[in-house]
């Protein structure tokens, strides 16, 4: 069984030494530029170099976090950057963006590419999917339970890494739209202003109905290893160093002894924690007791003793990397000390010629206790060879520092650059769009309540649960169907499947899909993919990656403008969601439950209400609850203003049929509505 490996976050230099001292067998960290943590202090050029440097050192892995969705003028920006990574020898990097990701797959072959959790991948088949794509690892969604990281490891051809500790957001990654529309600060861009932290209340719950507690199942390292999964990572790259090395401390307290002690426990717990920690996605207990915000006692806690008691966890070097040393002395010859490591580095200095002993001649144990006094260094003494002539001596000083030349150049030869072989040049995108307006639509609905005047639309998008009777009555009555796959497939794959292979008997086999995981189920049933926002395609080269998928068209992701839109290239058909409240949130927590009686099957859709009294609708879909805007975009009246899209879309959600009526009828005339309503963010765009 393979190790668990223990990735630690790193937001600045401060923070790598604590990290790689407690324990951590990897960091991530992040560029100046391109990384999901924007606010973090992130590392420039030198500092990159140093990390690097000091991991490889003490046989700790660099993986560089460039996880953010980039737009068409910032891709060869974005590939300067990875060229750097690999210039510098960085051991993996972690990666949002699908064009991105195989513009260096090609220029960088041998480099490690790990998909961020930001691709919102929860099931056996988005893993295949990434497989596909040539890479290496996958960061799983926190929202998986037991149960469901199992299944997905069992068989699985990369590696898999979970989250183990830290904060939760209560939309599931790259599904979060929430700081974009509200603040134009978009989280899949590393400028995410976290307002699930202000007050948001149900009906009878928490008054902070999208916080959760911070996530914390450091307790099931050893399961986890079991599963075969690769990597338990710690959330935190905008955490204090202190906080990074309790984590780790935990993490490796867990693996090496089975538990952590109450100690430790309750110093993490000071550090940072939001009424404490949850591990109820793992256990599948999710509900209210999930919920929790950053109190003043929380804050209180992390006094200067607790700072100062984590701080000697680390003061000193961790003395971990296992070295042999062979010495031999020979009457008559200089002295030679060597040194090798299990990486095949080995070095060999010469010393003076032995002496004669006056008294007592030296021998292996004499020497092996100079040689083994390797303190302040990264390395420990696993066996000496010896080969010493009688009655030969040499000074306790000499045998000191020939050992200490010995490891200064083990430590050059582990610091050295080892670059990944880059080919790369700029990117070229192929040219923009000619400038037209969208001749179709399509509408997407929640039900079968469907009127006649949508009959005209390319085609109806549909649940994928309805009945067999409601998707032929539709049919009879003249509509073109596709079904839509449920945006969260938690633990719902073979369900899916099946029900994709009912609808397939039917005769329809248009599908819309918006999970990299649903492309992949879709596509192994050789049905047409039409690709849905959640694919969060922003640049010319995802666009191309559709393509190659086989993906017919697609909805662009609504966090561009419309400037931006009509720049895109490549030739697959593209349309917007141009009327319709947009889902700002995808989560696996219903925060209508929060008031204490469970799932109530909602007719209506309850609401979530911010501190000014602003209602967001909630409503289920599939294994998830969509939170939509308060308000519908609309842009019925700004037709000619849609340069370069093939299409529009129309999303219904929880629209009564006359709300859809009105607003099907202002889509045709192209007039103003006189009901509230957003541009979105086609006109002011995101960080």
């Amino acid at each position: 069984m393979k190790n668990l490996e223990i990735l630690a976050p790193a937001g600045g230099i401060d923070s790598v030494y604590p990290a790689v001292r407690t324990g951590a067998d990897a960091i991530y960290l992040g560029a100046s530029m391109f990384s999901a943590r924007s606010s973090a202090h992130n590392f420039d050029n030198e500092q990159l170099k140093e990390a690097i440097r000091y991991c490889h050192l003490n046989g700790t892995a660099v993986h560089l976090a460039c996880n953010t969705l980039v737009h068409d003028d910032e891709i060869n920006s974005a590939m300067k950057v990875l060229e750097y990574a690999c210039e510098i020898g960085v051991d993996a990097l972690i990666m949002q963006d699908v064009g991105l990701i195989s513009l260096i797959r090609k220029s960088a072959p041998e480099m490690p590419i790990h998909g961020s959790t930001q691709l919102s991948v929860h099931t056996p088949a988005g893993v295949e999917h990434l497989h596909k794509l040539g890479l290496t690892r996958v960061v799983l969604s926190r929202e998986l339970s037991r149960k469901e990281i199992e299944e997905i490891a069992r068989n699985c051809p990369i590696e898999l890494e979970v989250f183990v500790h830290g904060a939760l957001c209560m939309s599931v990654s790259g599904q979060c739209y929430f700081s974009a529309m509200l603040g134009s600060r978009s989280g899949n861009r590393g400028a995410c202003a976290q307002p699930c932290r202000l007050p948001f209340s149900v009906k009878g719950g928490t008054g902070h109905d999208l916080s959760l507690k911070d996530l914390s199942v450091i307790g099931h390292l050893r399961e986890l290893q079991e599963m075969g999964i690769a990597s338990a990572k710690i959330e935190g790259r905008m955490k204090r160093p202190e906080y990074v090395a309790a984590a780790v401390a935990a993490c490796r307290q867990s693996l090496d002894c089975g538990e952590v002690s109450a100690d430790l426990t309750g110093k993490l717990e000071a550090l940072f924690s939001r009424s404490g920690f949850t591990d109820g996605y793992y256990t599948g207990n999710r509900g209210v007791s999930m919920f929790g915000i950053r109190s003043k006692e929380n804050v209180r806690a992390a006094d200067s003793r607790i700072f100062a008691s984590v701080h000697e966890l680390y003061k000193n070097e961790r003395q971990h990397i296992p070295v042999d040393f062979s010495l031999e002395l020979r009457s008559g010859k200089a002295s030679v000390l060597s040194v090798s490591d299990d990486d095949g580095n080995t070095c060999k200095v010469n010393g003076s010629v032995p002496e004669k002993a006056v008294k007592v001649p030296l021998d292996e144990e004499r020497a092996k206790r100079s040689i083994a006094k390797t303190g302040g260094t990264p390395f420990v003494l696993r066996k000496l060879d010896s080969v010493i002539d009688q009655g030969i001596t040499v000074s306790a000083s000499m045998l000191n520092s020939m050992r200490t030349q010995c490891l200064e150049e083990l430590s050059r030869k582990r610091m050295e650059i080892r670059p990944v072989p880059f080919s790369g040049s700029e990117a070229i995108l192929t040219g923009t769009r000619i400038s037209k307006c969208p001749s179709g639509y399509r509408a997407r609905f929640t039900d079968d309540d469907i009127s006649d005047d949508f009959l005209d639309s390319d085609f109806v998008i549909v649940p994928l649960t309805l009945s067999d009777k409601k998707l032929e009555e539709l049919m009879e009555r003249g509509f073109a169907v596709a079904v839509e796959i449920p945006r969260g497939i938690f633990g719902m794959e073979k369900t899916v499947y099946s029900h994709l292979k009912r609808v397939k008997k039917l005769g329809i086999n248009e599908v819309l899909a918006n999970n990299v995981g649903a492309v992949e189920m879709a596509k192994s049933l050789e049905m047409d993919i039409h690709g849905g926002f959640g694919l969060n395609l922003t640049n010319t080269k995802s666009l191309e990656w559709a393509e190659r998928q086989g993906i017919l068209d697609a909805e662009v992701s609504f966090e561009l403008t419309l400037e931006q839109i009509s720049q895109l290239g490549g030739i697959i058909p593209i349309g917007i969601i141009s009327m319709g409240r947009l889902p700002l949130m995808l989560t696996r927590n219903c925060p209508a439950q929060n008031d204490g009686r469970g799932c109530k099957h909602c007719k209506t859709a309850p609401m979530i209400r911010d501190r000014k009294g602003i209602a967001f609708p909630i409503q289920c879909r599939g294994a998830c609850t969509e939170i939509l805007n308060s308000v519908p975009v609309i842009m019925s009246d700004r037709k000619k203003e849609l340069k370069g899209l093939d299409f529009e879309v129309i999303r219904y959600s929880v629209e009564t049929p006359e709300e859809r009526e009105i607003m099907l009828k202002i889509f045709k005339e192209e007039k103003a509505a006189d009901i509230s309503y957003t541009r979105g963010l086609y006109y002011r765009g995101v960080e």
